[in-house]
């Protein structure tokens, strides 16, 4: 097949070293932020924060993240541009959602004399938070749409990167606990630019299972 979202996607991998002499420009960033800005989310509840970590004193904090395990990742911090933090609220109230009915009327979505009406879609909240007031497993599922829209814009960019679990998350919390103000990470996005000689992934033919295998067509 060829199409230009096509052919991005196939040149798309995860990069393995960064080239630490490239920064992405803030032109791109600013596509890759509103791009991120306008994922979708179950009831458009946009349920996430992001940290960019990009001065060379929040890379040194989140270096030190690295001190138990994961180490295999740490370069990155310093080699690519810059690496966000993707954080979800564990704790999604009904004031969290309020943010979120007030910007819509502020944009002409939903109607003054609408707005108790907008908060029957709170309901899906209800029914993903537990006995405790965790969100959790909603919240970091929603969270994940917007990792995969990024990954998506970059590739378009053509801008590399690398989608961290490896990281750990007691720590990184603890580093950013402010930053973050009640937002858990558990998930990071390294971006830049590979290594043209270093970063072997980059050679490596595209390989995924086949369409007969994924798709079930009725």
């Amino acid at each position: 097949m060829v199409h230009p979202i096509i052919e991005d996607l196939r040149w798309r991998h995860t990069t393995k070293k960064f080239d630490k002499t490239k920064r992405v420009s803030q032109n791109d960033l600013d596509v890759l932020f509103e791009a991120v800005r306008l994922s979708a989310s179950s009831i458009n509840s946009q349920p996430w924060k992001f940290v960019v970590i990009e001065s060379d004193g929040a890379k040194e904090r989140l270096s030190k993240t690295f001190a138990n395990k994961f180490q295999f990742n740490q370069p990155h911090v310093f080699d690519s541009s810059q690496i966000l933090l993707f954080a979800y609220n564990p704790r999604y109230t009904r004031d969290d959602y309020a943010e979120v009915v007030d910007k819509g009327i502020e944009d002409g979505r939903i109607k003054p004399g609408d707005r108790e009406k907008a908060f029957g879609s709170f309901l899906f909240v209800e029914l993903n938070t537990d006995e405790n007031g965790d969100t959790s497993c909603w919240t970091k599922a929603q969270l994940y749409i917007a990792l995969g829209n990024a990954l998506h814009t970059l590739a378009r960019l053509k801008i590399d990167a690398t989608p961290m679990e490896g990281i750990d998350t007691g720590l990184v919390n603890e580093a950013f606990q402010k930053e973050l103000d009640g937002y858990q990470c558990d998930v990071a996005l390294a971006i830049g630019y590979h290594h043209p000689e270093e970063d072997y992934n980059a050679k490596l033919p595209k390989s995924r299972r086949s369409l007969d295998s994924i798709f079930v067509r009725l």
